[in-house]
């Protein structure tokens, strides 16, 4: 076997022309199937997606080489790769990536928990070369026509969307401005940004559909949950997808949907969700915006290009979405301080027991004592009879007004929150954040003379008017 090893291009790695892959048993018999991902590791390294491949493994564990072929969808070329089965990764960063690929795919074709990754199968790569003679003609293209700008592109606009960033305070001016800067600094014609918000009383966070550009008339305000869909996997998980020939990719999820279908499983799935953007979209790159270890939101582009988004544009995104993320959180925080102020500033000049509000708590006269009713049963807080808020929000709010009515403490940290095991915070992604957000929310519609105010960086302070009736019981029934 030849020790030749080349480098395909790394389109070829995309999935945007399906891969190929022939195995043989101990006793001979051949088996060729296609593949979902071919992962690019190193020069001598490459992983496999193991799905549904019982007889693929089953033959590369008795036998444990395999041939590979990949296309080049810009040139046509094929490589053939031979390899050498090594092992297979069921956890850890290369299995995550991998199977966050395949969970957007399946999430989108309404088959989340069906199909799925078992393994990523990592094989050491023998010999890469092109297989001769596979082309008539050699006047076929080395590149796409129209692509985006290149690398030497990104100091520009880095630049111009620094100053963005640094110019616009307003949330809804700083986002429409960015994505222009995209669009005229490195030609992504279409791209949105959705935010994280609090959803329910659970604090399970939504994606709402804040800006966009390139979409003529788009329904701002759309939403969607972490999990649902290319976009939604991205906030789920953290984590970049770049998509190329996304149809393809659709159309593979829809082949292995009508299988489940055909085998009894109809039950197990879901409906087929539609794409966030773009019908027709056949590259997409999203990313995760973070301050931190806190979801801000997502940023996506796509574009109706095959071969739309390269590495390059992986690395540079990242670098915007660090600074966009920022900018995002500030604009916000700024946005809130406002609010608060102008909020405490029109309680205050209410007077004392003037009784004209309405909902929990409306009633601002300081005189009066605050009625909150905390049922250990379900984790419901009730304020002068009537609901406020329940489950972790509701424990949060309960354990702060018990540490400020035993001890008189009015300041808190995000960090003592985590720590307590009593509000039941799952380890990973608790959304503690999202979950105040709520609460503060709610407290202003509802509750006044209750505020959840911004001190410093992880710190809140609750601000209480008036005083504190606190009783603690099973909620009946």
């Amino acid at each position: 076997m030849s020790a030749r090893r080349e480098r395909p291009p790394a389109h070829c790695y995309q999935g945007v022309m399906p891969s190929a892959i022939s195995t043989c048993s101990a006793d001979g018999t051949p088996n060729v199937t296609y593949l979902s991902q071919v992962y690019y590791l190193d020069e001598t390294h490459v992983a496999l997606s193991c799905q549904f491949f019982n007889k693929t493994k089953q033959n590369v564990l008795e036998n444990p080489y395999a041939d590979v072929q990949l296309w080049d969808p810009v040139s046509f070329e094929a490589w053939q790769l031979a390899l050498r089965y090594e092992r297979a990764e069921t956890s850890g960063p290369l299995f995550d990536t991998m199977a966050a690929r395949i969970q957007a795919i399946a999430s989108h074709t309404g088959m989340a928990g069906v199909f799925r990754l078992i393994s990523s199968d990592v094989y050491e790569v023998l010999s890469c070369v092109p297989v001769e003679g596979m082309l008539v003609s050699g006047d076929l293209p080395t590149s796409l026509p129209d692509v985006m700008p290149g690398p030497r592109s990104e100091l520009r606009g880095l630049q111009r969307i620094s100053a963005v960033t640094c110019r616009e305070s307003n949330l809804d001016e700083l986002l429409g401005a960015t994505l222009e800067a995209l669009d005229e600094a490195l030609g992504f014609e279409h791209a949105m940004v959705l935010l994280c918000e609090p959803a329910d009383e659970d604090g399970e966070p939504l994606l709402r559909l804040r800006a966009s550009h390139g979409y003529g008339e788009v329904r701002l305000g759309t939403t969607l949950r972490p999990g649902e869909g290319l976009i939604g996997t991205v906030a789920q998980e953290r984590r970049i997808l770049r998509f190329s020939g996304l149809p393809a990719e659709l159309r593979y999820g829809r082949a292995v949907r009508a299988s489940a279908e055909h085998s009894g499983q109809r039950t197990a799935l879901g409906p087929e969700l539609p794409l966030a953007g773009l019908p027709d979209s056949q590259s997409h790159l999203a990313l995760p915006l973070r301050v931190g270890e806190r979801l801000v939101g997502v940023l996506a582009v796509e574009s109706r290009r095959a071969v739309a988004f390269d590495e390059w544009h992986e690395a540079f995104l990242e670098v915007v979405a660090s600074q966009v993320a920022v900018a995002l959180d500030n604009a916000r925080l700024r946005g809130a301080g406002a609010s608060t102020s102008t909020s405490t500033s029109t309680s205050t000049s209410t007077g004392a027991g003037t009784g004209t509000g309405t909902g929990a708590g409306a009633d601002t006269g300081t005189g009066v004592a605050l009625k909150v009713q905390f049922f250990r049963n379900d984790d419901c807080v009730f304020v002068d009879g009537e609901y406020l808020v329940r489950n972790v929000p509701g424990r949060i709010l309960w354990k702060l007004l018990r540490s400020h009515a035993d001890t008189g403490r009015s300041e808190f940290s995000n960090r003592e929150l985590r720590l307590d095991p009593s509000l039941g915070l799952p380890p990973i992604r608790d959304n503690l954040e999202s979950r105040l957000s709520l609460l503060r929310k709610r407290l202003e519609q509802r509750c006044p003379r209750l505020q959840l105010v911004p001190a410093s960086r992880g710190h809140f302070r609750l601000q209480v008017e008036g005083p504190l009736e606190l009783s603690e019981a099973d909620h009946p029934g």
